[in-house]
């Protein structure tokens, strides 16, 4: 399980949901060209006894031309599993992370997707960001950090494990 705890899974490791597992999130947002925001989620959304789905690999075979494919296969399964609540982080940097914000239309797309929203001011896309969510689901606040975007990840799924 790569060194976190039992419930983290990192791609390319599939994770299958059972009855009875604790809540699971997704880190969804920027991985190339940026710092590993990773770490630190999987870190505290570990403590907090939620499995952890990261697609960010310590180790990515760029030489291996079907890294990519199974890459977008895994992230794909992964964001679409029942009740996953996916964790959008648009870090500083350079990179307007494209696909990280074709993930976040699809789910401001899907009304049943469970969201939580963050975007560094720094992150070039940022007013794209809190427009496409403002619009797409009024309520939803975009975080301007990544504690406070990890802080509301710990409120939704306290939320939800009250609610059950």
């Amino acid at each position: 399980m790569n060194g976190y705890y039992s419930g983290y899974y990192e791609a390319p490791d599939y994770y299958s949901p059972a009855a009875g597992d604790p809540p699971a999130v997704f880190l969804a947002g920027g991985i190339t060209g940026v710092a590993d925001w990773q770490r630190e989620a999987a870190r505290v959304l570990g403590r907090c006894g939620a499995v952890v789905l990261n697609p960010r690999r310590r180790d990515f075979p760029m030489g291996d031309p079907d890294a990519a494919p199974a890459q977008i296969a895994w992230e794909h399964h992964h964001l679409h599993l029942p009740g996953v609540l996916t964790m959008f982080w648009f870090p500083p940097g350079d990179s307007t992370q494209p696909i990280a914000l074709l993930e976040l239309g699809a789910a401001l797309d899907n009304p049943a997707r469970a969201i939580v929203a963050g975007a560094d001011p720094g992150y070039p896309r940022v007013a794209d960001v809190r427009w496409q969510t403002r619009l797409a689901r009024p309520d939803e606040i975009v975080h301007d950090t990544l504690a406070g975007t990890l802080a509301a990840v710990r409120d939704r799924l306290t939320t939800r494990s009250g609610a059950s």
